[in-house]
């Protein structure tokens, strides 16, 4: 009956059986065996060498990855509607020591190398001004849209014409790669990505989120920066275990599938009523406020988007019985 957010969906038992199995005496920080086995399990995912870091959170992902590309007098250009710019509570300047987003609007949350181009070019090129070194994207985006390896190509293009970073925000990139089906290689290095975010919490970890460089060397200071902002956790082991559990039988893809699944039964009940695509696991419908609180009645929870909005999120544990009831309700209204 919850479909608030998929931060608020359970533990895979996958995973609280994997912490188990660290619960032993180890060694401390990124030593251990499971941290230590992070590069090769994502480079093997990846088809390609790349350095891989666990975070706790999300935004610690988002914020060490651009600073990472980003120093304290530049700019990172982004949408208006970017989780890093609405929902983060200015940790991305903290972490960057000053850096300013540049945002630019765009239907779906996405951002295309036109609007990138209409937010940098009219920067003068003077000491006066904050000058761009990143873009950021979010896939899928703040409104369930998927950006494909073509678009995410086009940015990366543009980025390398114009010596720019380029990161890719993962919370939910699992969704977006099972949306696809494409190889998580061709949304990301060989599209020109530099640094991914890669969600793990959303999608049945309980507290570890994967930094991937896809420049190696954009780690090394990283190491540094995550121990100074705090997030180098004593006992990391936990947080590797987490990830490695969702890697073993590709279970982040799996677990993506079912919430995907989940998301298209009510994109499909919703009919004219839909705001955006459903091409990840949110559905945004419109509702009028007298509809949403008959849905609520009925036990249903989910967030209030805007006014005569409502953002409806699908979590990997959600079955066809457990999702077909809102399915019916929303039909019904």
């Amino acid at each position: 009956m919850r479909f608030f957010s998929d931060n608020a969906a359970p533990v895979s038992p996958a995973v609280l059986a994997a912490l188990a199995q660290v619960n032993v005496v180890d060694t401390a920080y990124d030593a251990d065996a499971h941290s230590q086995a992070l590069d090769a399990r994502f480079s093997a995912l990846f088809e390609t060498d790349v350095r891989a870091l666990w975070v706790s959170t999300g935004t610690a992902a988002n914020s060490l990855a651009l600073a990472a590309l980003c120093p304290p007098h530049g700019g990172i250009v982004c949408h208006r509607n970017a989780h890093i710019q609405v929902d983060e509570c200015g940790a991305p300047g903290f972490f960057t020591h000053g850096a300013s987003l540049m945002t630019a609007a765009g239907p779906g949350a996405k951002l295309t190398p036109e609007m990138v181009r209409g937010v940098i070019d009219r920067i003068g090129k003077s000491v006066h001004n904050v000058q761009p070194h990143a873009v950021s994207i979010t896939n899928a985006t703040e409104y369930g849209e998927v950006y494909t390896p073509g678009e995410v190509a086009a940015l990366g293009a543009l980025c390398r014409e114009r010596g720019l970073g380029l990161h890719m925000d993962g919370a939910r990139f699992a969704n977006a790669i099972a949306h696809l089906g494409c190889a998580p290689a061709d949304m990301t290095w060989r599209a020109g990505v530099d640094v991914l975010s890669f969600g793990f919490v959303k999608n049945g970890a309980m507290s570890a989120e994967a930094l991937i460089f896809f420049r190696p060397e954009l780690a090394e200071e990283t190491l540094y920066r995550r121990k100074r902002a705090g997030h180098l956790l004593s006992k990391g082991r936990y947080l590797a275990a987490q990830i490695l559990a969702m890697l073993d039988g590709d279970l982040w893809l799996e677990n993506a599938r079912a919430a995907n699944a989940g998301a298209r039964l009510l994109g499909d009940a919703a009919g004219d009523r839909l705001l955006y695509p459903v091409e990840a696991n949110e559905v945004f419908l419109r509702v009028t406020a007298a509809e949403a609180a008959s849905l609520r009645a009925l036990g249903f929870d989910f967030y209030d988007w805007a006014e005569g909005e409502a953002r409806l999120v699908t979590s990997w544990n959600q079955s066809v019985d457990d999702i077909r009831p809102l399915a019916d309700a929303i039909a019904r209204l």
